[in-house]
């Protein structure tokens, strides 16, 4: 047992992932044998360098080259100095992936924000206009979102991830702290700044229009997405962790939770999983139970796992849960609508999830008005243990991607035709209120 267990503590640090021991009941029940040897040392990640015929291919491409945009990932951990850097030497925006906002984010004047389905269109066009595009460690899945006639240079230490989604002109094997370190001395530095100004600009309009659609107006009546992401972004500690579910929830998260050299955000991030931020939440709170953990969870995801609530009160875990409680499966609704469905099969019919909390001796929370939403988010984040706020929000709220597919366009054109001939006309105005003349 002490071998197998050492085993899986050294695969777990250098895989940096889970090892998971299953032990028979009878060998669980054995005394340990007396005198039994332990040794154990922790190991060192080891760094992979980068070769150097391959930087100096590197180097040229880059030499060559006047809109160069650095596309950053969660391999970026740990080299947010050394990828500014490299950015201000080259005069390059940033575009971050979603795993690569929490490292990527934070003090960075040449942040253009995010691509893909819920990045922003600053990202997007960035990335589309570019001359050569860097990979730094992410494996950014949507194909669509890379740009056609740009180089591709990917640098990661992954070989699987090479090329996966994307034909790259240069990969580069290796950690990205000791490429960019060697690399920053070998190129020329940039002194046409035009591209990187542009780019920031429309960066600083495009963060500027997802702003105003956070605001509260005199005259509003129901609570949008964004409005609960930014405020409680806002009133976060500076330390925050921030979990969110699969769905709108990593949406608002990723436009709306604004990072900082403390500040974590942890999901699941792969298309189509549910259900984890709770989960999440509870393993982070359980190793510091005195740092502000936050949970933005569906509604739908929260009731798959709604059971976890349990958990909180015996182990005295200070979570501060989030519902957004549309009524419907909402990705998946946008989804279906964007490929022409007319359904009520996402619509939900919740329980009231603050009475539940309630009723598990957690102090729970619900509001629907915008003008009192502030104070429940300063309720629930000044309670003296676990809480959640149940927050009513308007579900006909489209999050709509940075570029929009032919086939999108037509999907959501067949949409408002069954829906209209469906007798489904109140949910077009009501879209038409939420999205258009709000």
């Amino acid at each position: 047992m002490p071998f197998i267990l050492e085993a899986a503590m050294r695969q777990a640090i250098l895989k940096q992932g889970v090892s998971v021991i299953v032990i028979p009941g009878d060998i669980a029940l054995l005394d340990m044998p007396k005198n039994t040897p332990i040794k154990w040392q922790r190991p060192a990640l080891q760094q992979i360098t980068p070769v150097l015929s391959e930087l100096a291919l590197c180097k040229k491409i880059i030499n060559q080259s006047s809109k160069i945009v650095l596309f950053c990932g969660a391999g970026c951990k740990g080299s947010h100095d050394q990828v500014l850097a490299l950015a201000e030497k080259l005069k390059a925006p940033i575009v971050h992936a979603l795993r690569g906002k929490e490292h990527i984010e934070y003090d960075n004047p040449y942040d253009v924000g995010m691509t893909g389905l819920i990045g922003f269109a600053s990202g997007y066009h960035a990335m589309e206009n570019a001359d050569t595009v860097i990979l730094l460690g992410t494996s950014f899945p949507f194909k669509p979102f890379y740009p056609k006639a740009a180089k591709i240079i990917q640098i990661d230490n992954d070989p699987d991830a090479i090329g996966r989604h994307t034909q790259v002109d240069l990969a580069l094997i290796s950690d990205i702290n000791p490429t960019l370190s060697t690399l920053l001395p070998l190129v020329d530095e940039k002194t046409d700044h035009h591209f990187l100004d542009k780019c920031v600009e429309h960066y600083q309009t495009t963060r500027k229009n997802l702003d105003n659609l956070a605001e509260i107006k005199p005259k509003s009546t129901l609570i949008h997405p964004q409005t609960l992401a930014k405020m409680l972004s806002a009133k976060a500690q500076s330390n925050a962790v921030f979990t969110c579910d699969v769905g709108t929830p990593t949406l608002w998260a990723a436009r709306y939770f604004k990072m900082s050299s403390q500040r974590r955000l942890i999901g699941s991030f792969n298309h189509g999983s549910m259900a984890n931020a709770l989960a999440q939440s509870i393993g982070i709170q359980a190793v510091d139970t005195t740092r502000q953990v936050i949970a933005l969870c569906g509604d739908g995801g929260f009731s798959m796992l709604m059971g976890d609530l349990l958990t909180l009160v015996p182990y005295n875990l200070p979570i501060k849960i989030v519902i957004i409680n549309n009524s419907s499966l909402g990705f998946v609704d946008m989804e279906m609508k964007a490929s022409g469905f007319v359904s009520n099969a996402t619509n939900l019919n919740n329980p009231s999830f603050a009475a539940i909390a309630n009723a598990c001796n957690i102090k729970g929370i619900s509001v629907s008005d915008p003008h009192k939403l502030s104070d429940a988010i300063d309720e629930l984040l000044n309670h003296d243990g676990p809480a959640l706020l149940e927050v009513i929000t308007d579900k006909n709220e489209l999050s709509l991607p940075p570029k929009i597919k032919l086939a999108q366009e037509k999907g959501f054109t067949i949409y408002t035709l069954k829906a209209l001939f469906n007798g489904y006309g109140d949910e077009l105005i009501d879209l038409v209120k939420t999205n258009i003349l709000r």
